[in-house]
């Protein structure tokens, strides 16, 4: 059930975005909740400009204590859709659940949902090369990685192609600017130190990311640039979704070039952070070596869901230290118990914190070079959990060992 407190007038032909509001925290009345959503559209409203005209709704969802705001203007995804699907979705009741929509040429439309239900069939009948071509067209241009973006959105799509180059497949990805969800990690922000993110696809990394924008260049006032590959941190166009606050921006023409792109911001742009998403390549690990050694904090994510998967990563290695293989003396071998050939950490890691995010509310923070250190030698290491309680509230509890 969802319940109107607050409107305002601007000017643009698109339609009404909403803001729900979630359960957490640092909400504690109605009135602090309404000064807050006054404040957020504010800030949209501004960074959005003058000259737009539609009624803009902001919204919460009900619950017993109000806090994290989600705006998804969902709408814009929707326009894109066959009209069935369109307005079959605009009836949904989990539609602020809708996590992707999938076309696939001669197959049911399907939607998935966050609560991590099977996918949902949307009606009877397969998609059509006309309904693909109709969704390709309101989209506009695919880039070197066959995703785009609609344009003031932060929405992805992601097109399958056939051996001819013919779109034959789209996911719809519903992109979600989260206000609050950074008080899983406030307190590390304020060490300044790099961070690492790393989970499956899915779990709300380039949300997070998103969220560490904002509050790093407005509330701590620091200079934040974004290295947005493939716009999802910023969302599409040229000007940036106001969800990433006074963050800059730079995109990058093609995937391969997101190494150079992030030295390329650290050498002009001056930056005392630098966020990149979806860190996979040798040159991009090189860079984010040579920028922290630049004194520069970076925020960043990775592919993989624990830290094992980055040490046994070759190319990732290097993020967490890199790992090298060393050969100890007959005295040394006995001393450890442990064979003569062994495995160590080469270097400081490249972040010094690392977070798994096992499941959206459900994070394990490693101090990244005692985690490594441990597990080389065979030893679970002690780990910060960090996750929500049945009120949404964070909690934290220091040095657990990890299961």
């Amino acid at each position: 059930m969802t319940m109107t407190i607050f409107r305002c007038l601007n000017f643009s032909p698109r339609p009404p975005s909403f803001i729900y509001q979630l359960p957490c925290p640092f909400i504690k009345s109605s009135s602090d909740c309404f000064l807050k959503l006054k404040v957020i559209n504010h800030r949209l409203q501004m960074r959005r400009g003058c000259g737009m005209n539609h009624l803009r709704t902001l919204s919460y969802a009900s619950s017993e204590t109000p806090h994290m705001f989600v705006e998804d203007d969902i709408h814009a995804l929707l326009q894109i859709l066959p009209g069935d699907l369109h307005d079959s979705l605009q009836c949904e009741s989990k539609k602020a659940q809708l996590l992707e929509v999938i076309l696939d040429l001669g197959r049911l439309p399907v939607a998935r949902y966050q609560d991590g239900s099977d996918g949902q069939y949307l009606r009877n009948t397969e998609v059509s090369m006309k309904e693909l071509e109709y969704a390709q067209n309101a989209v506009g241009e695919f880039g070197g990685d066959n995703r785009a973006g609609i344009k003031g959105t932060l929405h992805r799509i992601s097109a399958i192609r056939s051996r001819k180059g013919v779109v034959v497949g789209l996911t719809c990805r519903v992109g979600r600017a989260v206000i609050g969800h950074i008080d899983m990690v406030q307190d590390l922000l304020d060490f300044g130190e790099s961070i690492l993110f790393v989970g499956r696809p899915g779990v709300g990394k380039t949300t997070v990311m998103r969220e560490i924008a904002r509050v790093l260049s407005e509330e701590l006032q620091k200079r934040v640039v974004i290295v947005d590959t493939s716009n999802e941190i910023g969302g599409g166009g040229d000007i940036p979704h106001p969800a990433i606050g006074s963050a800059r921006r730079m995109q990058v023409p093609e995937p391969s070039m997101q190494g150079r792109i992030m030295i390329e911001a650290v050498e002009n742009h001056m930056p005392e952070v630098i966020i990149v998403d979806e860190i996979g390549t040798e040159a991009e690990v090189h860079a984010c070596r040579s920028i922290a050694e630049r004194g520069v904090m970076l925020i960043g994510t990775a592919h993989g869901e624990r830290l094992e998967n980055i040490i046994k990563n070759p190319t990732l290695s290097d993020l967490i230290g890199g790992v090298e293989t060393v050969t100890l003396g007959d005295q040394e071998a006995r001393t450890r118990n442990c064979k003569k050939s062994i495995l160590e950490r080469k270097a400081p890691p490249t972040f010094p914190f690392l977070i798994e995010m096992r499941e959206r509310h459900y994070w394990i923070t490693h101090r990244t070079e005692r985690s490594v250190d441990s597990l080389l030698h065979g030893k679970k290491p002690l780990v910060e959990v960090r996750r929500r309680d049945n009120q949404f509230k964070v909690v934290i509890e220091r040095w657990q060992t990890e299961d």
